[in-house]
């Protein structure tokens, strides 16, 4: 089988372009220690054939993948992983205490997707969920270390995008396997100035306080560079981290902006699509009419204008086909932040 599209972007990692949606969205990562390999992410389960295409290229098989470690259970990191770990016997998966139950049976995973795609986007565009053995899970501690034929892992923990969501510490690298606890950054974006970064709000547990804090552990670790799931190797992340920590107190703040706007209850189906894909799921209300498309207008200025502030010279129809998935998940999570945040009483 063809290898999929992929470059390497350190000692022992390749960057694997997961085909979701479009070239440059998504990535997934192989790291190669001698003859043995781990698998950081996966995609979608549409993506294990040109993974599995790349083992073969790299002259080895299958049976040479220790460790399957997806960051966190959003299908565009995670999808693949029952499938990979089926085609992988002698693999290991390594997940977030929070997200290992939702992989060994994905059933509510599969059920919210299904709710808001219907059938036949889900099969098009993620495939079949399937369950990952519990006997070959292991659900991390936080600073628990791997090794790759001598090679060290550590699983961190990083709530904030989802408190679920783990990082990869890789210490031959220098480098940490961020999923997206680093932000967004489509290097159609890239500039002189540099990478332009923002954060995903996602549905359905964003937390702006533990996504700082997260961020704080990472740069503890003095990593030379970070790999992002969406998008690519991203180096000297110390200097980059400014910009990311910007955008997460941004976007909380529009949400705000948006909390005690008159509403009432709006169809289920908003409600389907805030707890599509996702293992954190709270128990909240109906959104706020129109509230979302308002909050959602407000970040596509305000993301659009902070590109151009980076020098970004795309036009913004192009910009707007970049981000339009993450248009409508962020305001998406952020409604969803805003209901949690009332049901609290704050």
């Amino acid at each position: 089988m063809p290898a999929a599209a992929y470059q390497a972007v350190a000692d022992g990692v390749f960057c694997i372009d997961t085909g979701l949606y479009r070239d440059g969205l998504a990535a997934c990562y192989l790291l190669r220690e001698r003859d043995r390999l781990a698998v950081i992410d996966t995609g979608t389960a549409h993506t294990v054939p040109g993974l599995l295409g790349l083992i073969a290229e790299l002259g080895l098989t299958p049976e040479h993948v220790d460790y399957v470690i997806p960051t966190h259970v959003h299908l565009d990191h995670a999808g693949g992983a029952g499938v990979l770990m089926a085609a992988c016997p002698n693999a290991t998966l390594i997940s977030h205490p929070k997200g290992a139950p939702h992989l060994i049976d994905p059933a509510k995973l599969t059920a919210g997707a299904l709710a808001v795609y219907g059938e036949d986007a889900f099969a098009r565009d993620f495939g079949a969920l399937q369950p990952v053995p519990e006997a070959r899970v292991i659900a991390a501690a936080d600073g628990q270390a791997f090794e790759l034929a001598g090679r060290p892992l550590t699983f961190i923990h990083t709530p904030g995008h989802a408190n679920h969501h783990g990082c990869i510490f890789d210490e031959a690298s220098g480098g940490v396997f961020t999923g997206d606890t680093f932000g967004i950054a489509y290097r159609a974006f890239d500039t002189a100035a540099g990478p332009w970064l923002f954060a995903p709000t996602t549905p359905v547990a964003f937390d702006p306080d533990a996504w700082q804090r997260s961020l704080d552990r990472l740069l503890a670790l003095e990593p030379m560079a970070a790999f992002l799931t969406h998008y690519g190797r991203l180096d000297a992340p110390a200097q980059q981290v400014d910009r990311l920590r910007r955008s997460i107190r941004d976007l909380a703040a529009i949400a705000l902006n948006h909390a005690d706007q008159p509403h009432a209850d709006r169809a289920h189906a908003d409600r389907a699509h805030a707890d599509r894909l996702h293992a954190d799921q709270p128990d909240i209300g109906q959104p706020q009419d129109g509230r979302k498309d308002r909050i959602k207008d407000a970040i596509t200025a305000h993301l659009l204008a902070d590109a151009r502030a980076l020098g970004s010279t795309l036009d913004e129809a192009r910009m707007r086909e970049l981000l339009a998935v993450d248009l409508e998940l962020n305001a998406q999570g952020l409604e969803v932040w805003l209901q949690r945040r009332e049901k609290r009483g704050h």
